[in-house]
């Protein structure tokens, strides 16, 4: 999920085709819009794999209890207006995305972002915004923190501080009749995947792309769609191969539709490891405050039933930890902050 520009990518690669007016938000999930229901009734999704998805607007979120000593330790300057202002991209079921009165963003990652709050005595107050915003709201400080798939690299940690919160990957999705077995750049060789632009998920293509050119071998068609929706007709309908996306989403979608399968997993920092955390400006002092937080929800098991209930329980870490410039090395070294559970 490393954001370079999009004239960056084709200088890069001169295989990739542009369907529609904009790119596909990055780290966004394709086909991730509920249907509308204007009535904002409940609406929940039996998945294959035994999740029951709750997608209506009346959440009923696992809650904390606040932390005097960490409410405490909230920078003045955040926390004097008694809220913890959380971005979120809400495009990536079930990581984020909008419930079914298509206006109110629910998902894992604000379950968790509430009980950062609720542990900090803070009001959690969401605001979406594209893929392409988040630095620079951050930045300004019109965001405090960042809850939507932000995976730590090298790039970002120059400009934010980070508290990891769940393992990071990728999952390539096909046709549940295709036959691809994707772990390296020669499965994907003369194949079209279409991947959101500014992404994790387009830097390793874009590295894969660039090993099979040195060998010769034809190097994928990258596609950008102007929609999610769009994305995931283009996969079901054969105008495309592969699309990579979040692996959340990617099994989200393989549990509760009958047309797609997941065909592949990578490490979203590949060819290194990285982590899901919050993002918050460099050198605000939030990030370590936001670490304690959740390593208090880990202990009492809060954060346990949240990933639970979003079916993540493979991604849950059994630590979290403050990752800055300063130890982002150190911190891709030992990969102390591993997975409790091993994923597939």
């Amino acid at each position: 999920m490393a954001f370079p520009t999009r004239s960056r990518a084709l200088a890069v690669l001169p295989a990739v085709v542009l369907l529609g007016t904009a790119p596909l938000a990055g780290c966004a999930d394709p086909g991730a819009s509920a249907a509308g229901n204007p009535s904002g009734g409940a609406q929940t999704t039996a998945a294959r794999n035994g999740v029951v998805y709750n997608t209506s607007p009346d959440q009923q979120r696992i809650r904390a209890e606040k932390d005097a000593a960490l409410a405490a330790k909230v920078p003045a300057l955040i926390g004097k207006d008694g809220k913890l202002t959380v971005a979120t991209t809400a495009g990536s079921i079930p990581l984020s995305f909008h419930a079914t009165d298509d206006k109110t963003p629910i998902g894992s990652e604000l379950d968790i972002a509430q009980l950062v709050a609720d542990k900090l005595g803070l009001e959690l107050d969401v605001q979406v915004t594209s893929w392409e915003n988040w630095p620079l709201k951050t930045q300004s400080g019109d965001f405090e923190a960042v809850f939507s798939n932000v995976g730590v690299n090298k790039d970002r940690v120059k400009l934010f501080d980070f508290a990891s919160y769940r393992a990071a990957y990728m999952g390539f999705e096909a046709k549940k009749s295709a036959t691809y077995d994707i772990k390296g750049a020669d499965d994907i060789s003369g194949l079209k995947v279409s991947v959101g632009s500014g992404t994790n998920q387009e830097k390793i293509l874009l590295a894969w792309n660039k090993e099979l050119e040195s060998k010769g071998k034809a190097p994928a068609t990258l596609q950008y769609y102007s929609s999610d929706a769009d994305t995931i007709l283009a996969l079901s309908s054969g105008r495309t191969d592969l699309n990579i996306a979040p692996y959340p989403s990617t099994v989200y979608r393989e549990n509760t539709r009958d047309d797609l399968k997941v065909v592949g997993k990578v490490n979203a920092g590949w060819p290194s490891e990285t982590l899901v955390a919050a993002t918050t400006l460099r050198g605000n002092g939030l990030a370590p405050v936001i670490s304690e937080a959740l390593n208090s929800v880990i202990k009492d098991g809060s954060y346990g039933k949240v990933l639970e209930r979003w079916g993540l329980s493979e991604e849950a870490l059994t630590e979290s930890k403050t990752i800055t410039d300063e130890n982002f090395a150190a911190t891709q070294a030992t990969s102390s902050a591993t997975p409790s559970g091993k994923a597939s």
